[in-house]
């Protein structure tokens, strides 16, 4: 059921939600106080091992698949070196570096106004349909975007159609191409096909998408193959190999943060006036985190604290894990669900939730109330109609002066 009250919904009242907003803007200026060389050199380190995985993938692709003994085991190795290099790359670098996690070692190298990223998607127009849209909006339908991407039908809320009957397919293709998909994801297809888009801007992020992608695709189907001569078609294929794996492993982590059972709709009253505290409470609300070690958070860009991490998205992530246990706390302390589970669980989860939502509501039972007003179609924000950005959720830009002139 998406949510027009927290408060109510919650049973909690006005001052216990301020405290709860205060204790957690204490947690907030414990942590900032704190940052120091510590975190400084865990993000320089994981940069280096980052690089290290690339440079390592290369050679292997490179050297190794000329000779008939070795060109097998040196496809696997470099496409298994490459992934990991872009899941870090991805997840706890650069998706983190532009939250503005690291902005205050006024380092301009590992800068969210500096740092473009190893996917195809400009981080211009990912800081705005991911720190603006995303984290200010998170899960509100009607707001945010991410709810199915365009093309999931992902709350009992939205109307059905008959589109939505393939939607298991519609979510394979999405997780086999996440980095696609998540390419064209600020243009906002929806409004473009209703002629609600301005079509100077369109036709700027078009450019945009076309340049980063392109580099992309030479990058890795074009110029490195290249470099292995009568090999190319091994090194290609383990390029394949490197770029599905990071898709499938990106998309299967954020929608474990996203949509397993517990993780809460709202509808657009809930952030009609709403308060900082209130934001706060919704971050809690509308969000899962999944359980794992030390590696598997690492390699998560932490978004195994994914409730952490959207109420504090521009701290750095290596704490996140000590953040935790203090909301946890508070969550036990005001009674707030804090959901958790196993990876494969929250996985599980949410496929349920999407082959479940690609018939009629009639046709499944909900484990949930019914919605309280029957499913309608909403209308996506511009962002003209959407209020001011919270300063924590990172920066963001509509291009700089230089683009804007390219373009």
């Amino acid at each position: 059921m998406a949510i027009s009250d927290v408060q109510e919904y919650m049973h909690l009242t006005d001052e216990e939600i301020e405290q709860l907003g205060r204790e957690l803007d204490a947690i907030r200026k414990e942590v900032e106080d704190s940052r120091g060389p510590k975190d400084a050199a865990y993000i320089n380190r994981l940069i280096r091992i980052q690089r290290y995985l690339a440079i390592a993938g290369r050679l292997t692709l490179l050297v190794g698949v000329h000779d008939k003994r070795t060109r097998v085991p040196a496809a696997v190795t470099g496409a298994t070196l490459l992934a990991l290099h872009k899941i870090l790359e991805n997840m706890e670098i650069g998706h983190n570096v532009m939250h503005g996690q690291w902005d205050w070692m006024n380092d301009p190298e590992i800068h969210s106004s500096n740092w473009e990223w190893d996917t195809a998607q400009p981080a211009e127009q990912w800081k705005h349909s991911h720190n603006y849209v995303h984290h200010q909006f998170t899960n509100v339908l009607g707001y945010d975007n991410d709810i199915g991407y365009g093309i999931l039908r992902m709350a009992r809320e939205q109307r059905w159609s008959p589109v939505n009957l393939g939607q298991p397919v519609y979510n394979a293709m999405l997780a086999t191409l996440f980095q696609w998909g998540v390419a064209l994801h600020d243009l906002d297809i929806e409004r473009i096909r209703k002629g609600e888009k301005d079509p100077k801007e369109m036709k700027r992020q078009l450019k945009q998408i076309f340049r980063k992608g392109r580099n992309q695709i030479l990058k890795d189907y074009v110029v490195y193959p290249a470099l292995a001569g009568p090999q190319w078609r091994t090194v290609m294929a383990a390029n394949v190999g490197a770029n599905l794996t990071r898709n499938l492993w990106s998309y299967v982590i954020i929608f474990c943060g996203h949509f397993p059972d517990g993780a809460m709709h709202f509808t657009e009253e809930e952030i009609e006036d709403e308060t900082r505290a209130e934001w706060y409470l919704r971050q809690i609300l509308g969000a899962a985190n999944f359980e794992g070690g030390p590696l598997m958070h690492i390699m998560s860009g932490n978004l195994g604290y994914q409730i952490e991490h959207h109420l504090f998205p521009d701290l750095p992530s290596n704490r996140y894990g000590e953040i935790s246990v203090k909301v946890k706390a508070l969550c036990e302390k005001y009674d707030i669900p804090y959901t958790i589970g196993p990876l494969h669980k929250q996985y599980g989860q949410a496929l349920r939730t999407i082959i479940k939502l690609s018939v009629p509501n009639s046709w499944t039972n909900s484990d949930k109330p019914e919605p309280p007003t029957p499913p309608q179609k909403r209308r996506r924000r511009s962002d003209s109609e959407r209020p001011d950005r919270i300063r924590q959720l990172g920066a963001w830009s509509r291009g700089t002066s230089q683009e804007r002139k390219a373009s």
